[in-house]
């Protein structure tokens, strides 16, 4: 299953909605995580906020292929996506385990494909390395096999790399 997570409006809606599964629009209309870790013990995978994002862990947690597309803020996510991927930890589990010769949590859906990273805006040749570093780390924490950055100067480009 593909899965898109933007802080694109609303115009781009039709053509992201036709290239996935599943899309998760970092909008802003929802709580930021309150760092309860319900979503890991107490209702595995669900957050007890009830808002666009209660079930958040599970649609990336099934995601094969997750693409995140944001705007570049000095090197890091946008804010909006950001509280989208807090809301996501109960993907794992607060249980540990080695990958990668590091020590995880352990994973509550196993592994995945393909976590990419679609960053529109200036960005800088040190923003583009924490862009990079961001996603390799991101990819082997969410149990992803590989990682992958595209970096887009304008929007005009974002069809041909979806």
């Amino acid at each position: 299953m593909k899965v898109i997570l933007h802080d694109l409006d609303s115009r781009y809606d039709e053509m992201i909605g036709s290239r996935c599964d599943l899309v998760l629009a970092a909008d802003g209309k929802y709580a930021p995580c309150q760092g309860c870790f319900g979503c890991w013990t107490k209702h595995p995978a669900e957050c007890f906020m009830k808002d666009k994002l209660r079930q958040a862990c599970r649609i990336i947690g099934h995601a094969d292929e997750l693409v995140i597309i944001t705007k570049n803020l000095y090197g890091e996510y946008s804010p909006a996506v950001k509280n989208v991927l807090d809301r996501s930890i109960g993907t794992s589990t607060p249980f540990s385990t080695y990958r990668g010769k590091q020590m995880k949590h352990t994973l509550r859906y196993g592994k995945h494909d393909l976590w990419k990273v679609i960053v529109y805006g200036e960005i800088s040749d040190a923003e583009k390395d924490t862009f990079r570093y961001r996603a390799e780390r991101n990819a082997l924490n969410d149990g992803y096999l590989r990682s992958e950055v595209i970096f887009l100067p304008n929007l005009a480009e974002l069809e041909g790399v979806l």
